[in-house]
């Protein structure tokens, strides 16, 4: 039977990259889910979380649980590790309510980011991708350290008829945004993206592909400002490419 999943578009892909969010949403279909995407879901509290506002950030979060555990589907699947890692951490936000506390871990159980979803719960490569040219992955901080989704991008990339993969001086390395950090810290915020995007371009990619959408809109408003050819992508467009 057709896994049936609820898809979290998240805010960037709300309101800034809406053509992540389809493409993440068509990759599924491809792959044979059957989506779902409840209009009322809203954000998953890090902003808030993040800025010391806890209270605030239990009020939202109280709604995406209401949210996302009404819909009778098997998984929740997001184009975006950091709010999947904030999706995760839901418990620590309810320590004296255990029947709430009960239904963050039954979410944070049931959500996964897109690209570990596709290669560790489905088991499945995307057929089909093509996309010419050299390719720089930015591992993202929250996807890779603390989620520990280190392999799932890469091997989906690595399928990609045409791609070329390069490693760059610092690819490890954070690229500044950070949320609330780009916005408190933002002349060391810009330094580290402006860091990142000189590496990338010393490594002669011709484009820039991510799993969270906020580090590529950092890293891409260095290189427009800078005037840079190189196309910043999320993996889901690149899977969608033929």
């Amino acid at each position: 039977m057709s896994p049936r999943v609820s898809f979290f578009a998240t805010c960037l892909a709300d309101t800034v990259f809406p053509h992540i969010a389809a493409d993440a949403v068509r990759l599924l279909e491809k792959l044979g889910c059957r989506v779902t995407f409840n209009p009322r879901q809203t954000c998953c509290g890090q902003p808030l979380a993040n800025a010391g506002f806890h209270a605030e950030a239990a009020a939202a979060i109280r709604l995406q649980l209401e949210v996302l555990l009404t819909d009778p589907t098997d998984y929740v699947v997001c184009p975006s590790g950091s709010c999947v890692l904030q999706i995760k951490e839901y418990p620590k936000f309810f320590k004296n309510r255990p029947d709430l506390q009960d239904k963050a871990r039954q979410l944070g159980d049931k959500t996964y980011e897109l690209t570990d979803f596709i290669v560790n719960v489905l088991g499945r490569t995307v057929p089909g991708a093509r996309l010419d040219g050299r390719a720089a992955y930015h591992p993202s901080c929250h996807l890779t350290r603390l989620l520990g989704v280190t392999k799932p991008p890469l091997a989906l990339l690595e399928q990609v008829a045409g791609l070329e993969l390069v490693d760059f001086k610092g690819q490890d390395k954070c690229c500044g945004f950070g949320g609330t950090f780009a916005v408190k810290l933002g002349a060391l915020s810009s330094a580290m993206a402006v860091e990142k995007v000189e590496n990338i371009r010393a490594a002669g990619a011709h484009y820039l592909i991510g799993a969270d959408a906020g580090c590529l809109m950092n890293l891409q408003g260095i290189i427009r400002r800078k005037r840079y050819p190189i196309t910043v992508l999320h993996i889901a467009q690149v899977l969608m490419a033929d």
